[in-house]
């Protein structure tokens, strides 16, 4: 067992912000939501990460008094083998996912979540650079309509390609769902 599904911040927050959007959020739900599914099966770890910001308010929909640190709703439920809360975008500041992923021999993470540019891309870099092999998974990445300096939109299928063209053979191997899966149990199978 030497890779991890990491599930970021797939978290109900999001609903709670004015630029939430739910145009491609089914295809996105059931990309995650295969990822997880086939990582059961396999008998591979699927870490769970929730972004958590500190208000005791509970005014922030990220803290934790928010009550909306939760599983968005239409993820599929699964145990989590392990479950870190971050503070910054990449999982592995201050989380001790960094700590936990080594300590279990995993070598290779294969990156989903929320949101496309934000922290899966910044975790998918920032492993890489500590020296994870790293999948990414783009339609298993949820984002929202962002505005360019000039006031154009920039689309979440935008958004998602870009991240892909940027990230793939510099940090990462750029897969669908099914390439993924066949990618980690062929490594896994190869290894055991």
């Amino acid at each position: 067992m030497t890779t991890a599904l990491i599930v970021i911040d797939v978290q109900q927050s999001f609903a709670q912000r004015p630029y939430y959007e739910t145009d491609g959020l089914a295809a996105y739900l059931a990309a995650q939501n295969r990822l997880i599914e086939g990582f059961e099966a396999a008998g591979l770890p699927v870490v769970r990460v929730f972004h958590v910001d500190h208000d005791s308010s509970g005014a922030d929909p990220f803290s934790l008094e928010s009550g909306h640190v939760r599983p968005l709703e239409g993820l599929r439920d699964f145990q989590a083998t392990h479950t870190v809360h971050k503070t910054r975008h990449s999982a592995l500041v201050g989380s001790g996912l960094d700590v936990w992923l080594t300590q279990h021999g995993i070598r290779e993470l294969v990156i989903s979540g929320i949101r496309t540019e934000q922290c899966c891309e910044t975790t998918t870099r920032h492993a890489s650079d500590l020296g994870w092999d790293v999948i990414y998974v783009p339609e298993a990445t949820l984002t929202f309509t962002m505005k360019h300096p000039d006031g154009s939109p920039l689309t979440p299928a935008q958004l998602r390609a870009r991240t892909a063209a940027v990230l793939e053979g510099r940090f990462a191997r750029i897969l669908d769902v099914e390439g993924a899966l066949q990618a980690v149990t062929e490594k896994e199978a190869a290894l055991a």
